[in-house]
């Protein structure tokens, strides 16, 4: 089952901070670290968030926990760049017939890596400590987003639980009519195929039919509405963006100090 609520501590000071205020804050750190190429920014990026991961009231296993398919889809990375990497300056590593790993594409690898989990961590932290009715109130409240998208973005989000139930479902009424890949990986692939058509079908359908109950419920966005949930955006809450600018231009400047620095553009 798919969890799509908080688990960190609700009381950690970053933690109760106003949802819109982390989700600008982790829009910040991340996207100033895209203006470098180099490993060490990132590094530093990281090692940043993972010092604050106590203030937001998560410990690190779950973090792992949580962001374990960002570390499957990094070593995918680090294999594609050894088999496909167009640069191969540097000293040779391995050289197994076809294969050739260079240092220069191993850095390359390494930064990118580091790169994508840097970019990628903030946003983690924040729907791990954001209630996702909390985020839709504060969007519209905050940040003036269209209640129509904020509410329906919400309902979707609510819905992914519904998706890996289906999902389990579709697969025991596959095994009952007798469908099994056995251990072939071709077999098992093209099932995989079929059940992720059917599941996206199905998914297709169900948020068609909640749009057309949302909009007759009045969920149109075209009607004034009233807050019940008051979300206030405080003093500390830009404390918190400006910090996060503050640390993001701080690992930049430690990648310049080092020499490391590499601008994505020039």
């Amino acid at each position: 089952m798919i969890s799509t609520g908080p688990v960190g501590r609700a009381t950690a000071p970053l933690a109760r901070r106003n949802p819109v205020a982390k989700l600008a804050a982790a829009l910040v750190f991340s996207f100033t670290l895209v203006a470098t190429i180099d490993p060490v920014a990132p590094a530093v990026a990281i090692a940043i968030e993972l010092a604050v991961l106590p203030l937001f009231g998560l410990g690190y296993g779950t973090l792992a926990r949580r962001a374990w398919p960002l570390l499957i889809g990094s070593l995918g990375i680090v294999l594609t760049m050894v088999l496909f990497a167009a640069d191969r300056t540097g000293a040779v590593l391995l050289d197994a017939g076809p294969i050739t790993v260079t240092t220069g594409v191993l850095t390359s690898a390494l930064g990118l890596v580091l790169r994508v989990l840097a970019v990628a961590l903030p946003g983690v932290l924040v729907f791990a400590t954001t209630d996702p009715t909390d985020l839709a109130d504060a969007l519209i409240q905050n940040a003036r987003v269209s209640s129509r998208f904020a509410l329906g973005a919400l309902a979707a989000f609510r819905m992914l639980p519904l998706l890996a139930t289906e999902w389990q479902l579709l697969g025991m009424a596959r095994r009952a009519r007798g469908v099994d890949a056995g251990r072939n990986p071709i077999a098992r692939l093209r099932l995989f195929g079929a059940t992720a058509f059917a599941l996206l079908v199905g998914a297709i359908r169900r948020g068609t039919r909640l749009a057309t109950a949302m909009d007759a419920r009045g969920f149109d966005g075209g009607t004034p509405r009233t807050v019940a949930r008051r979300q206030r955006f405080t003093v500390a809450d830009t404390a918190l963006v400006a910090g996060a600018a503050v640390l993001a231009g701080a690992a930049l400047t430690v990648s310049i100090l080092l020499g490391t620095f590499q601008p994505l553009l020039g």
